[in-house]
C-alpha cells in the first residue's frame, strides 16, 4: 500500500470546540492538507518542541523519548494508517538495532514524539483521498504554533452547527467548504468535507 509522507503545516486554536486545536499536516509533495483536532495537552506537547522551548521537568512525551534512549530504542517513523468514523489511528515503528516493532498510540500523541525524534511521518494514500483537503496556494506557514500566536479570528460568516449540514445542498457545501478554506477553519472544512463524503457514499 502507497505510503505519503506529511509535515506538520499548522497547529491552531479549534474555532468550533472549546479547548481543542486543528493540527494540519499536508504531504511533503503536493498541495493536499489532512487536518486532525487534538487536546490542548497534546496540542501544547508538539509546540513546545516545534518552538524548542525547554520545560522546567520533563513533560510524558519528553519522558518516554528519554526511556527510549536510555534503552537504545529508537522511533523511526510514525504512521497514520486508519480512519474510522472520523477517528485517526496511528502507530510507532520502533528499533533497537535488531528488531522492528509498530506501537499503536493515539494520532496526536504519535506526532509529538515525531517532533521529538525528528522522524518521518507518513499516511496511505485511501486516508488522504477520504479526509484530505485540497488547497491551491500555502495559506498557513511552516511550524505555525498557537501557543505562540494569537487565536485564530472568528469568520464574519456564521459558522453552521453540524446539524445543519444536512439540510444544504451538495453545492451549498462545496461553497461553504470552499469559504472556510480560505479563512484558515480546517476543523470546520473536514466537518463539512465529512458530510459530502457521507453524501458520494449513500
Amino acid at each position: 500500500m502507497k505510503k505519503v509522507r506529511l509535515e506538520i503545516v499548522g497547529l491552531s486554536y479549534s474555532q468550533t470546540q472549546s479547548g481543542a486545536y486543528a493540527l494540519v499536516l499536508g504531504e511533503s509533495t503536493g498541495s493536499r492538507r489532512l487536518p486532525i483536532i487534538i487536546g490542548g495537552f497534546e496540542a501544547q506537547a508538539i509546540a513546545i518542541e516545534l518552538e524548542k522551548m525547554t520545560p522546567t521537568r520533563p513533560l510524558t512525551h519528553d519522558l518516554f523519548k528519554a526511556f527510549s534512549e536510555t534503552f537504545s530504542i529508537e522511533v523511526t517513523e510514525i504512521l497514520i494508517y486508519n480512519l474510522v468514523e472520523g477517528i485517526f489511528y496511528a502507530k510507532l515503528v520502533c528499533t533497537d538495532g535488531t528488531r522492528e516493532v509498530e506501537i499503536d498510540a493515539r494520532t496526536s500523541d504519535a506526532i509529538a514524539l515525531a517532533v521529538r525524534f525528528n522522524c518521518p511521518i507518513y499516511t496511505y494514500e485511501f486516508i488522504l483521498k477520504t479526509a484530505g483537503i485540497v488547497l491551491d496556494d500555502e495559506t498557513l506557514p511552516s511550524n505555525e504554533s498557537a501557543m505562540s500566536s494569537a487565536p485564530v479570528e472568528e469568520s464574519s460568516s456564521p459558522a453552521n452547527p453540524e446539524g445543519e449540514y444536512k439540510s444544504k445542498s451538495t453545492e451549498e457545501l462545496k461553497n461553504l467548504l470552499e469559504t472556510a478554506l480560505d479563512e484558515e477553519q480546517y476543523e470546520l472544512a473536514s466537518k463539512i468535507r465529512d458530510e459530502i463524503n457521507n453524501r458520494k457514499e449513500s
